[in-house]
């Protein structure tokens, strides 16, 4: 076995984001993708944590593409001294000039939004993890690379990508270091996905990394037509009741994915023709990347992005006036509804009845956008309580995420795997899942569900070796946190206390909850006062 191979696994071990892998040969270092962690307040607090490696001693990075849970830590990366690469396809490279630069804009104005929140006033005032700035200079050292042809991005080490069908430029990553041969799959798409072919890599190889996310879903294979029919039914009932129409929008792929639909029904005459508010500017700058690509992409019909009843808003001042509309379809990000304009829509829209929520992509443990699926009655934007009273739908056939049939099958073309099939990009239970069915299909001499923080040993022909755990509290921040349970607790504190009819019982419940609190704080204090007297 060749000892000096080793992959740790920094983000995207039992969580969806923060796709970061690290190759270390022969004392070189090589990064496939450095992304943003995304969900939970504990979660994203990650991203604020050090890097787990010496950023000076990057040789080079590898991009899958430039979905900002994979891209989003560059700026920061290049902001702490990486001088070298970033390797990509073309159509990533132009698209992470607008996605770089926007994740710069949102971290300062999300950052100065919450310094100025009154509830903060007491608190440190907050720095933004990078800015604008960062992100632009981050873009420009991007290096692109064309499908299929071999490159070598560290001396020592050889690489290819291949189409991976789950938006525009995205590929997987095949690596030969050290005579090991790796694949990283990347996120995969679907069957049928708009705009791209579905995946191509080859078979072969010591060791794969496949994403997880819907390892434990399995959907309807639908057509492009049966995705419109389910989304004309959904916007037919919603402009009927006579709100809004809101769909919270991944900038990236989904937005134009749904123009792609919406322009075909409206002319169809299939639903009807309001305006339709794109409102992002993320959005809009990706929108023109497609159309500079719209001829090597399929199911374009024509220009579909400049459709009459499309809107693209680019002023904030105009995307507050939104607020007074009602009859409209409203599209923006962020998809998660972490960020973003999406938030003062939700804000503005969930306390009517008359109003819809569309969710068209997947919500991450702890995100805003799953505590709606998930049924919250009452849930906290920006420091505010929001009653939720708006019909909140969700449809799956927009996922850009293979199901798990998708992944069986990619990782079934993979073979013969001699080595290690790691399993990463999923929540606990999707993980879970796809292990066990791998397992009994024996798809590799290993199947390993990596934990944050853990580095193998990779050789040619043999499973990979534990050599590192994990660290306890990096496993700790995925999922829900206390901030989740905070939120959901205070959002219906009020109510629940009012269901005491009793003003003194009422009383007497404040009390208690009040001496829970005392009760840690003297313990703590009497810890602290015995850890000094030792």
């Amino acid at each position: 076995m060749n000892k000096d191979l080793s992959v740790t696994f920094h983000g995207a071990a039992g969580t969806v984001t923060g796709s970061c892998m690290e190759f270390c040969h022969d004392g070189k270092r090589l990064l496939v993708d450095c992304g943003l962690f995304q969900g939970s307040r504990t979660l994203e607090m990650l991203n604020r944590s050090p890097f787990a490696f010496p950023v000076n001693q990057i040789d080079a990075v590898i991009l899958t593409h430039a979905h900002i849970d994979h891209s989003g830590l560059l700026p920061r990366l290049v902001a702490e001294g990486y001088e070298g690469d970033i390797w990509c396809t073309a159509p990533t490279s132009d698209l992470l000039e607008f996605m770089l630069a926007d994740a710069g804009r949102i971290q300062e104005s999300d950052t100065a939004r919450r310094n100025r929140r009154h509830d903060r006033a007491d608190q440190p005032v907050f720095e933004p993890l990078y800015t604008e700035q960062d992100g632009l200079a981050a873009w420009q050292k991007s290096s692109t690379v064309d499908l299929e042809q071999w490159f070598e991005p560290v001396k020592g080490v050889r690489a290819r990508l291949w189409n991976a069908g789950h938006i525009l430029g995205s590929a997987s990553v095949e690596l030969e270091i050290g005579g090991v041969h790796i694949l990283c799959s990347g996120d995969l798409g679907p069957e049928h996905k708009a705009f791209h072919p579905d995946p191509e890599s080859p078979a072969g190889f010591d060791h794969v990394v496949c994403e997880s996310t819907y390892g434990d879903r399995t959907r309807d294979h639908l057509t492009i037509a049966d995705r419109r029919q389910l989304l004309e039914g959904e916007a037919t009932a919603a402009l009927a009741r006579g709100g809004n129409l809101v769909i919270p929008v991944f900038a990236l792929e989904r937005t134009q994915e749904l123009l792609l639909d919406l322009a075909a029904l409206i002319s169809a005459g299939k639903i009807p023709s309001v305006p339709v508010f794109i409102d992002s500017p993320l959005a809009n700058r990706a929108t023109s990347v497609f159309s500079k690509y719209s001829e090597a992409l399929e199911d374009m019909e024509g220009h579909v992005f400049d459709h009459p009843a499309f809107h693209y808003v680019e002023d904030v001042n105009e995307s507050i006036r939104l607020n007074s509309l009602t009859g409209a379809i409203i599209l923006a990000a962020s998809g998660m509804c972490e960020g973003g304009r999406i938030r003062h829509h939700l804000k503005h829209n969930l306390a009517r009845r008359e109003s819809t929520v569309l969710f068209v992509g997947y919500q991450a443990e702890g995100s805003l956008g799953r505590t709606l699926v998930d049924g919250a009655i009452r849930v906290r934007i920006s420091g505010e309580d929001v009653a939720v009273r708006a019909q909140i739908r969700r449809i799956d056939s927009y996922s850009a995420h293979a199901d798990q049939q998708d992944l069986l099958a990619w990782i079934e073309a993979r073979q013969p795997i001699a080595g290690s099939l790691f399993l990463t990009h999923g929540e606990g239970p999707s993980i879970e899942t796809l292990r066990r069915l791998s397992q009994s299909r024996s798809f590799a001499q290993t199947i390993v569900a990596p934990a944050m923080g853990e580095t193998y040993q990779l050789g040619s022909g043999a499973g990979a070796k534990r050599i590192k755990t994990g660290d306890p509290a990096l496993e700790a921040a995925v999922g829900r946190d206390w901030q989740n349970s905070y939120a959901d607790f205070t959002t219906h504190l009020k109510a629940e206390l009012a269901r005491i009819e009793d003003v003194e019982a009422r009383l007497k419940a404040i009390a208690a909850m009040r001496d829970v609190l005392n009760r840690y704080r003297e313990v703590r204090a009497a810890h602290g006062r015995r850890a000094a007297g030792r």
